[in-house]
């Protein structure tokens, strides 16, 4: 199986940064896994999107978009839904 790069959307990294340590400590490594497979068994995909795709580490969801072509996992978000309203932006069309 390919190797896949992961590259982080500006906003993806900010909500990254601002996270607690111990909350960021359980996310790296399901991220770090997705390298080796981007369709883990946990993982759902997106209704609606194209390659969008979302793991679930505790309250946290982490969306990533899979560019099969270019072999690079994108990062878009990484939210809490329980707390937040917050929604990941859709790609552009």
């Amino acid at each position: 199986m390919v190797e896949y790069a992961i590259r982080f959307k500006r906003s993806a990294r900010k909500e990254l940064e601002n996270l607690p340590a111990a909350i960021v400590r359980r996310i790296i490594p399901k991220i770090e896994a997705l390298l080796h497979d981007p369709f883990p068994r946990d993982s759902k995909k997106l209704h609606g999107e194209a390659d969008r795709w979302r793991i679930r580490i505790g309250d946290y969801r982490v969306v990533y978009t899979v560019l099969k072509v270019e072999h690079v996992i994108e990062m878009t978000c990484c939210i809490n839904p329980l707390l937040s309203r917050h929604s990941c932006p859709s790609p552009p069309s």
